[in-house]
């Protein structure tokens, strides 16, 4: 065996007991030990999920018409369906609203809320109710109500609006591959 070819093989040896050193250093002294996602919530607190969903499907809304134009409640819910989303049967809003659209959503859909508030080009209301329970999101369609975005305005409005946050009183929820 060569000298050089002895030498690569003690630098090799010397680097690989250097590693092992390292990580042993580093397990030990490890100031995070005892850290785990969600601790330090109140008693009480809403469990909050901020998972933007994968597929649409995993989203279902319930559409109301808060405007005088007869239908469009009807209108909004084929589009959403057309999108992939799980759809209840639309109804009209008690109440009439002035803007784009109010998403009123709860503490299991904080993150499919946001995705849906892309749909508006974040122009939407958000109105969250920490009591609300369930999957279903409602959707109250605004005098403002235009159009729903593309799929391309949808991915913009998403970077724009950035991730979803946990609301005021809630604690996040542990993800299940975490």
């Amino acid at each position: 065996m060569s000298f050089a070819r002895v030498r690569a093989l003690v630098v090799v040896g010397v680097l690989a007991v250097a590693a092992v050193v390292f990580v042993i250093v580093a397990l030990v002294k490890d100031s995070q030990g005892g850290a785990t996602s969600g601790g330090g919530c109140p008693e009480g607190a809403p469990m909050v999920d901020v998972r933007l969903p994968d597929d649409p499907a995993e989203v279902t809304v319930k559409i109301f018409n808060g405007t005088n134009t007869s239908g469009l409640a009807d209108n909004v819910t084929s589009e959403f369906k057309n999108r992939r989303f799980t759809v209840q049967k639309p109804a009209e809003s008690k109440t009439k609203f002035k803007g784009v659209a109010e998403i009123r959503y709860g503490p299991d859909t904080v993150g499919k809320a946001q995705l849906l508030r892309a749909y508006f080009l974040a122009q939407s209301k958000m109105s969250y109710n920490a009591k609300r329970k369930g999957a279903v999101i409602d959707i109250v369609i605004g005098n403002e109500f235009r159009q729903l975005a593309t799929t391309t305005e949808v991915n913009q409005s998403l970077v724009e609006v950035g991730e979803p946050t946990v609301p005021p009183g809630g604690c996040l929820k542990k993800s299940d591959d975490s």
